[in-house]
């Protein structure tokens, strides 16, 4: 993707969202936001798509062995949680005090 035409994300690093697509969907189970890839449009979200990944051993992992931990999913298979609102919710951005805040457009609150 290049410079000139760069995503923007309502979604940060640790925001709380809910998966709304896939294998871990739950509308109701509120997951932490461990990372994000804007360039890859992906996002590494707590407890989602969980893989195995088979090791050698080495100098750091002497044991080696099967490790199960997080692979990224789409930004779009995931929404924004509102507490106020008991659910996810989308969006809008608005300028306060020249700074951007995420407002829900549910509740009307901003997101912190």
């Amino acid at each position: 993707m290049s410079n000139r035409f760069k995503p923007k994300f309502n979604i940060k690093k640790g925001d709380t969202v809910v998966v709304i697509a896939g294998d871990d969907k739950d509308a109701k189970k509120p997951r932490k936001v461990l990372e994000v890839f804007p360039e890859k449009s992906r996002v590494l979200v707590e407890g989602v798509n969980i893989v195995t990944r088979h090791t050698k051993p080495s100098a750091r992992n002497t044991r080696g062995g099967i490790v199960k931990k997080e692979a990224a999913i789409h930004i779009s298979n995931v929404m924004l949680w509102d507490a106020k609102a008991g659910s996810g919710v989308k969006v809008k951005r608005s300028r306060e005090n020249g700074k951007l805040v995420r407002i829900s457009k549910e509740t009307g609150e901003a997101i912190k």
